[in-house]
């Protein structure tokens, strides 16, 4: 299947000057490859149409700055919102503001990784109603000397609540009867997957996600053929994959869904408690929600 950036060149250079929103653009690349997108059409994660184009949506987005490269003819207009693509072998005019856009870009290939925590945390909130919590491994003891914990700490965790709008009865039986009224999830998080990050960036989400329910590697770009491998690995250790908008948050997908859990592996969540405060201070929230069924809104998503 041909990649989905190569996709967007070609409805683009086949309308010179017309402007396409990544939306119209996933519309256009569905319905001019159908085929070749039957099979990853079929995946079970996708209920419906609609859950496709979104995905082939965030997976343009997370590929504009590879797009751009491969083709010095396409341009984008970023404001107004929505952003515009379209391919044009004239300079920019005067009213693209191309010195804003030179900014944009700039700003965009300077984030860090540490700027994209409080996205990660305000998309995961909004669109799947997690309460999140970033741990800071600085703040760490380090008890287990030089490299005792590498790979140990993830970026992000995050409570999922499950009894929310359950019957009063139902929430009390479920936590008197050591039922599930939570899931927890752990993400790592990295600017972009190339093919030679890829197995270390997967490995560690591997490492410092084996505790939860759901373990997540969170990235704003992938390079060419990594999905493939992502695929692949995500099938023998349960890691999903999550492509994060910078430009479009809510445009952000799960691009491979993470297997869940049975159970959360508090003894590898104890060492983690055992090291770093941030980390005691989630295992603390997640406690006092089971005993009381409240959630401390000003604690969490920070």
């Amino acid at each position: 299947m041909a990649n989905v950036g190569n996709l967007v060149i070609q409805v683009l250079k086949s309308s010179p000057e017309e402007r396409f929103t990544s939306r119209q653009l996933a519309i256009q690349i569905i319905a001019d490859n159908q085929q070749a997108f039957a099979k990853k059409r079929a995946n079970p994660r996708f209920e419906n149409d609609k859950d496709f184009e979104n995905q082939i949506v965030a997976e343009i987005g997370s590929q504009n700055q590879q797009i751009l490269k491969k083709d010095t003819n396409i341009h984008t207009r970023d404001k107004p919102r929505p952003r515009l693509y379209y391919w044009s072998d004239k300079p920019f005019e005067q009213d693209e503001e191309p010195s804003e856009l030179t900014n944009k870009a700039a700003a965009k290939g300077s984030l860090s990784e540490q700027s994209l925590y409080p996205l990660l945390i305000e998309y995961l909130h909004a669109e799947h109603q997690l309460y999140n919590l970033r741990i800071d491994e600085k703040k760490s003891k380090n008890s287990k000397g030089a490299g005792g914990n590498h790979w140990l700490h993830p970026d992000i965790v995050a409570m999922e609540p499950l009894d929310q709008g359950w019957h009063e009865n139902v929430q009390t039986c479920v936590r008197n009867g050591n039922g599930q009224a939570v899931r927890l999830w752990s993400f790592e998080v990295k600017k972009e997957l190339t093919r030679g990050n890829l197995r270390k960036c997967f490995f560690q989400a591997v490492s410092n996600s084996s505790w939860a329910h759901f373990g997540y590697l969170v990235a704003t770009g992938l390079g060419d053929g990594v999905e493939q491998e992502l695929q692949m690995l995500s099938a023998l250790h349960g890691i999903g994959i999550i492509l994060l908008n910078t430009e479009e948050l809510f445009d952000s997908q799960i691009l491979i869904p993470a297997k869940e859990k049975a159970d959360v592996d508090w003894q590898s969540a104890n060492r983690i408690v055992e090291e770093n405060a941030d980390f005691g201070d989630f295992i603390e929230l997640v406690g006092i929600y089971h005993q009381t069924g409240k959630l401390r809104e000003r604690e969490w998503n920070r």
